[in-house]
């Protein structure tokens, strides 16, 4: 007889979520993961620091607690508010209110490149996390971290909560979404002198170059009960030393006991619907694919592109940045301007990067756009795009692709991470496949992936018949959050001193 395995009561800790707060896919993961876990039937909540760009108002915030004090170490104590909200899917939200770490900035990070300041601001808010929990007796079972500004919490609650009695029973998860940033800083711009080693106890606050050389991540692997990151593809890469960012050799430990693994993220199939977006010049289905060139239409106008239904629409909406493949699309852009195609490149980036293209752009106004990312368009250019480009560097899940594909945008990757495990290289004589993908980090290999896609484009009803096939592919949050469900016993487990379990499996 099958036993029913109890509730859990889950915490997610995280530096944004959408739609408070968001530069990138982690905040979508934040407000979709949380959702599919109570759908489950499990008690959800989440913690995020309450920067100056949150308008209480619009969000209907509470505040419920002020004046809190908080001794960070012998020289620093400090004081804070905690205000509470829902998202849109009813999961409640705890703020952490200080206007020196957090309310004064607009942004949620102090600059794109990182700032020595954001690892004390996430050490304070990790420490007034575990803190609240306790003032509000919310008793979790599991304290899931994402990424490195959450990941002292682990930390703390094996060494300075390590006598607690309420914490006795609470595990921790750790989940990596980019193995790249592991402090306020870029980890290979630390001076020798100042590596995080990862043990040793935390430098004081007053200690400025110190506290801004914490290895959030390393000591995340370290102490959390279990780990994993956003694809099975990427958490077999990042334990080679190519990949592993000079953390592999930890990860490696963390992988041969059984406590690192894998989970594909999902999207939201109720958000993210053509055939109820708001945001849509032209809503539309399977079986009304013809409205999409309603929407390719809308988006040539919106972008000042010659109106031409027949010429391949390329899309991106990820970050310009060197991992996600732009130093390879500024090497052919100027053959992609002498293709009969459009390029939309829909995102922020490095001044260098921005620059060069807004030149393109003003060398070819009729081939190739440009424009700063705003979530509300987003999805704009997924239905109104013929395929979407990333060619990544390395891509530790990708949510672009997985959203292209229920827009019936069809993805021109590079195989890598993430990317391998939801895009499959289309093959015309089989029919099989659901994208284009090349393999090597080659700029020629780019442009054949991009030739390739746009001649098997010239034939409409396969073409048509490729794109139905992407939008009835299911990347829903249902199957990964029952893994996570697994994680979380797993780590209990782990916890406890008990043997492992199944992760893998569906019973949840």
């Amino acid at each position: 007889m099958r036993t029913t395995k109890r509730v859990l009561n889950i915490i997610h800790i995280a530096s944004e979520v959408d739609p408070l707060s968001k530069r990138g896919g982690l905040a979508d993961v934040v407000e979709s993961l949380p959702k599919a876990l109570k759908a489950l039937g499990h008690d959800v909540c989440l913690f995020t620091p309450l920067y100056g760009s949150i308008d209480r108002q619009q969000f209907h915030l509470q505040n419920i607690k002020n004046d809190i004090p908080l001794k960070i170490d012998a020289t620093t104590s400090v004081s804070f508010h905690i205000w509470k909200g829902e998202l849109p899917s009813g999961i409640t939200v705890f703020f952490i209110d200080n206007h020196e770490y957090f309310g004064r900035y607009k942004t949620i990070y102090l600059s794109e490149e990182g700032s020595i300041a954001d690892n004390a601001r996430f050490l304070f808010f990790d420490l007034a996390v575990l803190k609240v929990i306790i003032e509000l007796n919310l008793k979790p079972d599991i304290l899931h971290c994402h990424d490195y500004q959450s990941g002292l919490v682990p930390y703390f609650l094996k060494y300075r909560f390590r006598k607690s009695k309420f914490f006795k029973n609470t595990a921790t998860v750790f989940t990596i979404h980019n193995l790249v940033f592991q402090l306020g800083r870029n980890w290979w711009e630390v001076p020798p002198e100042l590596k995080d080693d990862g043990r040793l106890k935390l430098p004081l606050m007053t200690a400025v170059d110190q506290i801004s050389a914490i290895n959030f991540m390393k000591r995340a692997i370290l102490t959390a009960d279990m780990v994993n990151t956003v694809s099975e593809q990427y958490a077999l890469e990042v334990l080679t030393p190519e990949v592993g960012q000079n953390l592999y050799r930890l990860l490696n430990s963390k992988y041969d006991t059984g406590r690192f693994i894998g989970i594909v993220n999902g999207i939201d199939y109720n958000e993210y619907n053509p055939e109820t977006d708001p945001g849509l010049f032209r809503k539309f289905s399977i079986d009304t694919l013809q409205l999409k060139q309603e929407n390719k239409i809308g988006l040539q106008k919106m972008f000042r592109l010659p109106l031409n239904p027949l010429i391949p629409v390329i899309g991106s909406t990820s970050r310009i940045a060197e991992q996600k493949g732009f130093d390879l699309v500024m090497r052919v852009v100027e053959t992609f301007a002498h293709l009969p195609l459009q390029l939309i490149l829909f995102g922020d980036g490095g001044r260098e990067y921005i620059s060069f293209f807004k030149n393109i752009a003003r060398r070819y106004p009729k081939k190739i756009a440009i424009q700063p990312f705003e979530s509300q368009d987003e999805t704009k250019i997924l239905a109104g795009s013929d395929m979407f480009l990333l060619p990544s560097r390395f891509e530790p899940c990708g949510l672009g692709q997985l959203k292209s594909l229920r827009y019936g945008s069809i993805p021109i990757v590079r195989a890598t991470g993430g990317l391998i495990d939801t895009v499959t290289n289309y093959d015309p004589r089989t029919q099989k496949g659901n994208g284009f993908v090349f393999r090597s980090y080659n700029s020629k290999h780019l442009l054949v992936a991009v030739v390739r896609a746009m001649e098997n484009f010239k034939y409409a009803k396969e073409w048509n018949a490729l794109v139905k096939r992407g939008m009835q592919l299911s990347f829903s949050w249902a199957l990964p959050a029952k893994k996570y469900v697994k994680l979380y016993r797993h780590a209990l487990h782990v916890k406890n001193g008990s043997d492992a379990v199944d992760v893998y499996s569906e019973n949840t």
